[in-house]
């Protein structure tokens, strides 16, 4: 008997663009896998007001315009607009997110093109979705990636993200404390499932040390520290700025390279260079940009260190991608991280905003000698293709259940 292939619309308001080539890659990097097994589209809102343009002129990133369709690697995304006003009234962001894409949505179910709506983040998306997959009568599911932690917190959206995870009819998330921030609201358990991200390691693997330092201009004798992501308060690159007078002093080549740019949480680039030349580190720290994944092996292959200091993580698959490049990971104790370093052998995980912690956990990292053909092992265990499978496995069975359900109304057993 032949499997179902649903069609399956991925939805997202953070998803890569011409504009944004790097917000939500993450995002691209798991479920393209999944459209390798089963028709998809993707509907990617963009966030709209009148006269936001004019913002630009204050925040020169602020909300890029977008192209209403793409493809990328051969899949159609299509960005409809949404009503958005920047600071306010963020608890309708997710009944507007829905109004702005039930027309989008509407014409791929008309076209045969939508049979499971797959939402990734609980707010606003997945309640937009949870509205959406009402209106068009369709199952949905919701993917956690990282945001509910404050949103569980926050007065007024803690309701719709219960509201959203409630309705779905299967709940994924990529780390197992999202799971439990889920069912501390009050979600059913037997919906929640952990699938997390896994790493590509044809396009992250480890090059010749010397002919990456070589090509980034850093010395044969420098201890290497990396940092990847949008350049923003949350991902914390400040905080390992903080320690790197001392820590220069105990090993006096080191050298901090950060590659990142402008995201759509802002932009902390003049800050951090600012803070940078404050301290006299002009010497010590090096922005690389914004690179392609591609192009990430060679600053990773270059390093000796990966260190994240950030605020909140679903589960960051930078870690393993730095894995696959044979790089120990210092990382704070927030999400899922735990859960991705999770044996000493992998790198160290420090207190949130415990400078001294961080500091003391760097300075043993830089010292140590890594079994890193071990590290490299790790990361190759935690390859897609299980991950893949289980996602395409739950679609094809919510479509399937939908289906016999739907014939046995037709038939008249009920």
């Amino acid at each position: 008997m032949t499997q179902a292939r649903p069609h399956l619309v991925v939805f997202s308001t953070l998803f890569p663009n011409a504009a944004q080539p790097q917000a939500g890659v993450f995002i691209r990097e798991r479920m393209f896998r999944v459209g390798r097994q089963l028709p998809l589209t993707v509907v990617a809102p963009v966030p709209w007001f009148p006269l936001q343009s004019l913002l630009r002129y204050l925040r020169p990133h602020f909300r890029p315009d977008v192209p209403a369709v793409e493809v990328q690697q051969g899949v159609t995304v299509l960005h409809p607009r949404f009503l958005s006003v920047p600071g306010l009234f963020k608890r309708l962001d997710g009944l507007f997110l829905a109004l702005g894409a039930y027309r989008a949505l509407g014409r791929l179910q008309k076209q045969g093109r939508l049979d499971v709506l797959d939402a990734h983040f609980g707010y606003p998306d997945g309640y937009a979705a949870s509205l959406l997959a009402r209106w068009l009568d369709c199952p949905f599911t919701v993917t956690l990636r990282g945001t509910e932690t404050r949103h569980a917190r926050t007065p007024g959206l803690s309701s719709r993200l219960r509201q959203a995870l409630d309705r779905a009819d299967r709940v994924f998330s990529v780390s197992a404390s999202l799971i439990e921030i889920a069912a501390g609201i009050g979600v059913d358990r037997a919906k929640l499932q952990v699938v997390g991200n896994g790493v590509d390691t044809g396009k992250f693997y480890p090059i010749d040390k010397a002919s990456a330092r070589r090509e980034l201009s850093v010395p044969d004798d420098a201890n290497v520290l990396i940092s990847v992501g949008g350049l923003t308060e949350r991902k914390g690159f400040h905080r390992v700025i903080e320690q790197l007078p001392a820590l220069r002093r105990e090993f006096p080549g080191l050298l901090f390279l950060i590659v990142g740019g402008a995201s759509a949480e802002g932009d902390w680039g003049p800050r951090l260079k600012a803070q940078v030349a404050e301290l006299g580190l002009a010497d010590c720290v090096r922005f690389l940009g914004t690179l392609p994944p591609e192009a990430l092996k060679q600053p990773l292959s270059a390093a000796d260190v990966f260190v994240l200091a950030t605020r909140n993580e679903g589960w960051a698959n930078v870690f393993l991608e730095a894995m696959a490049c044979r790089l120990p990971v210092v990382a704070t104790d927030v999400g899922g991280n735990r859960e991705v370093v999770c044996r000493d052998d992998l790198g160290e995980i420090v207190p949130f905003d415990d400078g001294p912690a961080l500091q003391d956990a760097l300075s043993r990292a830089l010292a140590r000698d890594w079994d890193r053909e071990r590290i490299l092992a790790y990361a190759k265990d935690n390859e897609w293709d299980g991950r893949v499978a289980t996602l395409v496995a739950a679609f094809r069975a919510l479509f399937a259940d939908r289906n016999a359900r739907g014939t046995q109304g037709d038939i008249g057993v009920g």
